[in-house]
């Protein structure tokens, strides 16, 4: 074995510190050490892979060497054993049983309901008001996944979801400790929330799938499709109701929170680069006339997904995905043993200037078809790669293109003077004060 070159801290402890209180900016600092930075976070040998190639390696021709990474190994006292969590063959039974729901057919069903909401939503916005978009946005998407995946209106669930996503996300602070699953164990307020927290979700879920039960018609939506799966190529049996609430909950909190996120800092750029705002109105208005946006005006909606692109480019919602090693394996002629933490992180790849020039700033043009096949394919991951590609990719780009088209057209939105914008980074990468707006109707 070889030996391992480690970038250490001037006193034990010292990476994990600094990882604790700036996550994204300490990856970064560790990032211009090269494309393979092993280092010492806490206890915990990690390994930083910034290199495209070799972020390939790991997610997608070496995967069977690597198992999920402590993040998500804890997201699991919430998420049971859903399709984020769960590893081996449950996972691909799972994914065999969820993948006709996400269709190309399936989800393009989607789309008027997605357009309707949003309509719906910016009805309720007054010229010169001021909000935080990036509460609404949330509300908007939750109300997508409630009406598409569950056909209901989830209205009246978003306060309880809104205060119990604030309780998960806080608790995984405590990820990246040595023995945080020993701090699970005690009787601490914050372990109290989320556990509060998980049972108000629980109950929510649990409530939908017994009412479904109890009419098992298909309803079209993605709980109808679960509900009626049988797996054929294993024994041919179902989900159990532990299994529907562990990939309903999953889709229900990830399916809203990263679009969410995706949608408010793209407008939270445009609100910066007023001039792309304006152009982006003015095709959208070109593309469509008068009518609202539809499933077929995707291509014509081209500068819409370029803004999104960019936007997850620069704060790419999952901002860091974890590995941990089941076997050594080897990287650039290192070789690691088992039970290394592998960190590929989109946040510092995203930001890599040998593939994007000038990488801070903001230029929605590095997405036309002839730029993007000019870079290396890991090069831009925001769903992740490999088996564990997100299975809601498609649904997630067609929601966040007719989202963003809708709403851009027919408001602008100004940055209010003096709101803080900071980031926060937990799993998934939110503005941690909100985003406060004022908003302009466009004529």
């Amino acid at each position: 074995m070889t030996t391992i070159p480690t970038v250490r801290p001037r006193f034990p402890g010292a990476n994990l510190l600094a990882f604790r209180r700036d996550p994204t900016g300490f990856l970064a600092r560790m990032a211009d050490h090269g494309d393979v930075v092993p280092m010492t976070l806490g206890p915990q040998l990690t390994v930083l892979v910034n290199d495209p190639e070799l972020i390939r390696e790991v997610l997608v021709t070496n995967a069977r060497s690597f198992v999920k990474g402590r993040a998500l190994e804890r997201a699991k006292r919430l998420l049971g054993e859903g399709l984020l969590t769960s590893e081996g063959e449950l996972h691909r039974r799972q994914r065999r049983l969820a993948q006709p729901a996400f269709h190309r057919q399936r989800i393009a069903a989607y789309g008027a309901t997605m357009v309707r909401l949003a309509e719906e939503q910016a009805a309720g916005w007054r010229d010169g008001q001021e909000l935080d978009l990036h509460h609404e946005l949330m509300a908007l998407t939750l109300r997508v996944i409630g009406q598409t995946m569950f056909g209901r209106d989830t209205r009246a669930e978003a306060g309880a979801v809104y205060a119990a996503m604030e309780d998960v996300l806080a608790s995984f602070t405590l990820a990246p400790l040595p023995f945080a699953e020993l701090l699970d164990r005690l009787p601490l307020p914050s372990v109290r929330r989320f556990e509060r927290a998980r049972d108000r979700l629980d109950a929510l879920i649990y409530g939908m799938i017994a009412e479904r039960r109890a009419d098992d018609a298909d309803r079209g939506d993605l709980l109808s499709m679960l509900l009626l799966a049988t797996d054929q190529e294993g024994d041919g049996t179902g989900m159990s109701d532990t299994q529907l609430r562990d990939e309903l909950l999953t889709i229900f909190l990830a399916g809203h929170e990263t679009t969410a996120n995706a949608l408010a800092w793209s407008f939270y750029l445009l609100a910066q680069h007023p001039d792309v705002a304006d152009r982006l109105a003015a095709t959208v208005n070109e593309a469509l006339g008068d009518r609202p946006a539809a499933v077929e005006d995707l291509p014509q909606l081209r500068d819409a997904e370029m803004v999104l692109a960019e936007a997850m480019r620069l704060y790419p919602p999952a901002w860091i995905l974890g590995r941990r090693a089941i076997a050594p394996f080897t990287l650039r002629g290192h070789t690691f043993p088992a039970n290394t933490i592998v960190l590929l992180s989109q946040w510092v790849t995203h930001h890599d200037p040998r593939h994007y020039p000038d990488p801070y700033r903001f230029d929605p043009g590095r997405w036309t078809p002839e730029a993007r096949s000019a870079r290396p394919k890991f090069a831009y991951f925001p769903f992740g790669g490999g088996a564990r590609l997100c299975i809601g990719e498609q649904f997630a780009w067609m929601e966040g293109t007719l989202l963003l088209a809708t709403l851009a057209r027919r408001w602008r939105a100004d940055l209010v003077p003096g709101h803080p914008i900071a980031l926060q980074p937990t799993i998934t990468l939110r503005p941690r004060h909100g985003l406060r707006v004022r908003l302009s109707r466009r004529p």
